[in-house]
């Protein structure tokens, strides 16, 4: 498969536009075209290990989980590790193709397959993602009665020629026992304010009118974090083998809620796969599953009576590569190889 048409088939996958707008994602190393991509290979990071790898298995496309370039490069030379990743791919022709936070917010995505080490239950997201676009022409609705049909007529041809109006409708109404003509209208942040401008020329009209801001809709199961709902609940000593169980980990980290203890009853789990600080402060649940936390955070927490369970970032998140191998290849129509690495794995440790 040549990768000009890979790269739209992944995005097809999970669409770009559901990663958060301060990540680097998306085509990041593109060798010279064109470009044949007969192997796949997963990571979680892409480090140098995990680079000699693909190499060594002769991948013509790395998916790294976590993007190698999020600060800009100033130059490409062999002084530091990342630079060399570039240097790497580009001398045995290899692209790098990073999705991260889009996979974290997509329905059976990073979060949902975490929230299986929970076992049985029901979840949302906890920050839901919203449409690309509004479900109509416009970002505001702008609605205003008239009894006056002859200076009604005057207005609509003045709107008619604001940029930027769309919908614009007239149907009969009826206000406080007389017949009225209610227009409604959608229009632009910048077309607002010139439709304000004309209303307010008449009194009446502007002490009529009545402004709506249309929100983009909620995409169902989409967003970040998972709130999770147990069918049963289970103590916090079971819980937390279940999820050692479900990462392959022998240790998690615990900290236990204030009142609480290992026989305390977990039935709400908010989880957020990585460094889940900013996504899961202030939510209202008996556990906080996550990679990483700050340690004020986690005080936070324990203060609130909420337990902790930190696995280490990128434990929260690997396992799920073997799953998006498979949701890959039926995606892809079994058309290129793909396999997951073996080097890549979480840099800390217990010493």
């Amino acid at each position: 498969m040549d990768l000009r048409e890979l790269v739209p088939a992944l995005n097809d996958f999970a669409s770009l536009s559901r990663a958060e707008s301060w990540h680097n994602v998306g085509l990041l190393v593109e060798p010279s075209p064109p470009h044949t991509v007969n192997t796949l290979f997963l990571t979680n990071d892409l480090t140098e290990p995990v680079m000699e790898e693909a190499v060594q298995k002769k991948a013509d496309l790395i998916l790294s989980y976590h993007p190698p370039i999020f600060t800009p490069l100033k130059r490409v030379t062999w002084r530091t590790w990342k630079e060399r990743l570039v240097v790497r791919a580009l001398e045995h022709r290899i692209g790098i193709y990073s999705p991260h936070t889009a996979y974290d917010a997509i329905p059976r995505g990073v979060n949902d397959w975490l929230t299986k080490g929970l076992g049985a239950c029901t979840s949302v997201p906890l920050h839901p993602s919203t449409a690309p676009s509004y479900p109509a022409e416009g970002t505001h609705r702008v609605e205003f009665c008239a009894d006056n049909t002859e200076h009604l007529d005057t207005v609509l041809s003045k709107i008619k020629d604001i940029q930027e109006i769309s919908c614009l409708t007239t149907f009969p109404a009826r206000v406080e026992g007389e017949e009225h003509t209610r227009v409604s209208l959608n229009c632009s942040q910048k077309a607002l304010l010139e439709v304000v401008a004309l209303l307010s020329q008449n009194s009446l009209l502007y002490q009529k009118t009545e402004i709506l801001l249309l929100q983009k809709p909620l995409l169902p199961h989409t967003g970040m974090g998972r709130l999770c709902t147990l069918s049963e609940p289970v103590s916090l000593s079971g819980i937390t083998e279940r999820i050692k169980s479900h990462l392959k980990l022998p240790y998690v980290r615990l900290a236990v809620g204030m009142g609480k203890t290992l026989e305390s009853p977990v039935k709400k789990a908010a989880l957020c796969a990585g460094s889940g600080s900013s996504v899961l402060k202030g939510m209202q649940a008996d556990l906080y599953l996550t990679g990483e936390m700050s340690h004020h955070d986690v005080l936070d927490a324990v203060a609130n009576g909420i337990s902790v369970i930190l696995c280490e970032h990128s434990n929260t998140e690997r396992g799920f590569l073997s799953e998006l191998r498979d949701m890959l290849a039926v995606h892809l129509q079994n058309k290129i190889n793909i396999i997951v690495s073996e080097k890549d794995r979480d840099p800390l440790q217990v010493a």
